[in-house]
């Protein structure tokens, strides 16, 4: 493991860490062992197929919007999909998302840039339709304004949502706009004449060494553009945009009802489909933050402090939170297994593996 994995998990071990402290400070450890064996894991199996079937629509996204560029079967997508997806849940660093598109390379001969830039694409269709949710349960679901709860010495109440909203809308916007400067052709073609320039600011050192700079350093990431570009070639096309917002859709109703599901078997837990729709976008703005491989502790964090917004009493909620935060894992986690022992994939090696950033040739590019 190197260096900069190493720090992430330091990092990451922190704060999840500190989220379960607070998470589980109020409910002692017998009632929590107590609440997980009342549980009725029956509903496991259906909330499971859900979960799977999500997962193929994640592949079936995927694999569309690569088809915008390049020719990729419905395995080539979901091998490194479900490989990318468990090396997240046992490494940190969120490995995965990069170990996707190196996959991708590996089989299918697609550039490294390419694969990444779609993986974005689906990260931006991703945050784009968690805020419109965000802003659907703002206005549809009563949460009492003068409910506070204090977390790790923060006081989360309604304006916290609201302002984990606003940073996740200007996050949505900047990568939009990225998205859209790249994919430009003339757009591009500036910023990558201003990168091949930009060697001959350091005027005070030697010819050879900007030479050196412009072949190394400037040209690799302007044949990185280049492909990014490529990548994005799907936002050029109003019908795929329609498609993949569709899929988009499916994916996220599907992922609510794996929640609702498990709810069934859950005692001292009556939330509405809405709600649940709540708790889940809560979780998913917890998530981004730093933590150990799988979220573990701050998943529990958002999903305690959800379910506290809708009058689950601290118990349940920690019970039930822990509980599907192992059934959402676990299948994944096997299915990731399966997928790199089918394709031969070594999951260390992939993420230790040096992503190549400029142009390289395999696929059918449109």
């Amino acid at each position: 493991m190197n260096r900069k994995m190493v720090l992430s998990l330091l990092i990451g071990a922190t704060v999840s860490g500190v989220a379960f402290y607070f998470a589980f400070k109020n409910v002692p450890f017998g009632d929590l062992i107590a609440y997980l064996r009342r549980i009725n894991y029956w509903w496991v199996i259906p909330s499971t197929v859900g979960i799977m079937a999500a997962f193929l629509l994640r592949a079936v996204r995927w694999r569309y919007i690569l088809n915008a560029t390049e020719t990729v079967g419905f395995a080539g997508a979901y091998h490194p999909l479900m490989i990318g997806f468990m090396m997240n849940s046992v490494l940190p660093g969120r490995v995965g998302e990069v170990a996707r598109p190196l996959i991708l390379r590996r089989q299918e001969a697609i550039p490294f840039s390419i694969g990444f830039a779609t993986v974005a694409v689906e990260r931006i269709f991703d945050v784009a339709l968690m805020v419109a949710l965000f802003v659907f349960v703002m206005a549809t679901v009563t949460i009492d304004p003068g409910l506070e709860i204090e977390f790790s010495g923060i006081v989360l109440d309604r304006e916290t949502l609201v302002g984990l909203g606003r940073n996740m809308s200007v996050l949505a916007l900047a990568l939009l706009m990225f998205i859209v400067l790249v994919s430009v052709g003339p757009v591009r073609g500036r910023i990558n004449r201003t990168i091949l320039q930009a060697p001959a600011l350091l005027f005070f050192t030697p010819r050879p060494f900007q030479s050196t700079v412009r072949e190394r350093v400037s040209r690799p990431i302007a044949g990185m553009m280049d492909n990014l570009g490529s990548g994005f070639a799907l936002l050029r096309n109003p019908i795929r945009i329609a498609g993949c917002i569709g899929l988009t859709a499916l994916i996220w109703a599907l992922q609510v009802l794996t929640y609702y599901i498990v709810m069934f078997g859950a005692p001292g837990i009556d939330i509405t489909f809405t709600e649940m729709t709540a708790v889940m976008v809560i979780i998913s703005f917890f998530i981004a933050l730093p933590s150990v491989p799988g979220y573990w502790g701050i998943w529990e964090a958002g999903g305690v402090f959800a379910m506290r917004l809708f009058g689950v009493p601290a118990r349940e909620a920690a019970g039930f939170t822990l509980a599907n935060h192992a059934i959402q894992m676990f299948p994944v986690f096997i299915a990731g297994l399966v997928s790199a022992w089918i394709i031969g994939v070594n999951v260390i090696n992939v993420s230790e593996e040096k992503t190549d950033p400029a142009p390289a040739g395999g696929g059918n590019r449109i």
